[in-house]
């Protein structure tokens, strides 16, 4: 199935799209964590397999989650917004990259999950935000008030994708395995 939402943007100057603007500027990441990989491209990809449940949804949070996103855009306090869908957060994050023509350096993950699951995993509910580092601070303490997990997981500048520990993933190399992949298939599906 296929869902499209329309609405309207009272304010056009206050719209936002997901490329990363400014060298310095945290990435950081809103909704909960939980790591599914059930019916993900990640489980896809490596079995070969689409199987066990999807994640849950959570309306809710989804709503509280959508509605401090929508209050930060109004309000002028992020860059860059992106939501966490097909692929997971590493993927966001390197959509937003591509986008902007600007690197990230990831910090790595944590937490309690396999960093696999934290990096893959397409919980609903989850949006990747870019704000200065002066109003980082704020947005993380009102997803708090707002019983929102939310962290910091980045750093935007360079021109590659980066996380601790794996080799660098240069802009350029992502922008061509990207722009090929459609040709690629078509050519060899012929």
């Amino acid at each position: 199935p296929a869902i499209g939402g329309v609405g309207l943007i009272p304010d056009l100057s206050k719209r936002m799209d997901l490329a990363l603007k400014g060298d310095g500027n945290l990435i950081l990441v809103i909704g909960a964590e939980a790591g599914h990989l059930g019916q993900s491209l990640y489980q896809l990809i490596f079995t070969k397999k689409l199987e066990g449940a999807p994640p849950p949804v959570d309306l809710d949070a989804e709503v509280k989650a959508g509605n401090l996103v929508r209050n930060l855009i109004r309000e002028g306090k992020v860059k860059a917004v992106h939501d966490v869908s097909d692929g997971g957060l590493l993927v966001a994050v390197a959509e937003m990259a591509l986008a902007g023509k600007r690197g990230a350096q990831l910090y790595p993950f944590e937490g309690k999950l396999p960093a696999h699951a934290a990096w893959f995993g397409e919980d609903q509910g989850r949006y990747v935000l870019e704000a200065t580092p002066e109003l980082a601070e704020e947005i993380l303490e009102r997803a708090r008030l707002m019983v929102l997990q939310a962290r910091v997981i980045g750093r935007v500048g360079g021109d590659n994708l980066t996380l601790r520990g794996e080799d660098a993933l240069p802009l350029e190399k992502l922008r061509a395995i990207h722009q090929s992949w459609l040709p690629d298939y078509m050519s060899h599906g012929a």
